[in-house]
């Protein structure tokens, strides 16, 4: 009689328990994503999501070309910087400019390294390279993005192009330049893996396209930074800009 009655007291006890148990193992156990049906979104959302959409499409840039020319490209740094430039700036080698015997100071050029394909926007403010058969001095910062710092030379194309009449009301984080289309989607492709907001801006002018490879629109430079050095951890070349 008395394991009759304590097995109908533990049948009892285990029923009471059950709900609890239940609940135990249902929150330790595994969870699952649950998928919804999105809801077409509000007029005002919609508006919003072609805004974002356009950002992330960026129309052709096109800009006037003044000059052409081909040569080799040699750069210089630590032994000038500091020192005045031949427009009166000082030169800081980690700014994005160059030296040039011909086009007027203050002219904006786009240099394309030959070799590899990259490409870059720069200033000049200096005059040279005072050595023969040599076309264009670039800044350290611009030797390093180009591929040019290792070896010390390449052959370039320096195209002269109009100034950018508005700057953009945004910064944002150049990665790469290239002449070629595919190389430019080869290394969005391989950021889109693991940033968002990767997208290619073209740029035109009338001997070439370029396509720049850019992540991220943010409203001040130092908000750009966090994200511009953990990509230079990984090793890519980075350039903060509103251009």
């Amino acid at each position: 009689m008395k394991i009759e009655k304590y097995r109908v007291v533990g049948m009892y006890l285990l029923l009471s328990i059950a709900p609890l148990l239940s609940f135990l193992f249902t929150a330790c156990g595994p969870r699952h994503r649950v998928t919804f049906e999105r809801e077409s979104p509000p007029p005002e959302r919609r508006e919003s999501l072609r805004r974002e959409e356009s950002l992330a499409k960026p129309e052709v840039e096109k800009r006037e070309t003044k000059v052409v020319q081909y040569g080799v490209a040699s750069w210089y740094g630590p032994d000038f910087h500091g020192k005045p430039t031949s427009s009166g700036e000082i030169y800081d080698m980690y700014q994005l400019t160059c030296a040039h015997n011909s086009l007027s100071l203050g002219t904006f050029v786009v240099v394309t390294n030959l070799e590899n394909g990259r490409s870059l926007e720069l200033k000049v403010n200096d005059r040279g390279p005072f050595v023969k058969e040599r076309l264009i001095d670039l800044s350290y910062a611009a030797a390093q993005i180009l591929g040019v710092w290792e070896k010390g030379t390449a052959l370039v194309r320096v195209e002269g192009v109009g100034p950018l009449i508005e700057p953009f009301p945004y910064f944002t984080l150049q990665v790469g330049s290239f002449g070629d289309e595919g190389n430019a989607q080869k290394l969005a492709d391989q950021l889109k893996k693991s940033f968002e907001n990767v997208y290619v801006a073209p740029l035109e002018t009338a001997t070439q396209k370029y396509y720049r490879v850019r992540l991220g629109r943010f409203e001040s430079r130092e908000e750009a930074l966090g994200l511009a050095e953990r990509l230079s951890e990984l090793g890519f070349r980075v350039l903060v800009t509103n251009r």
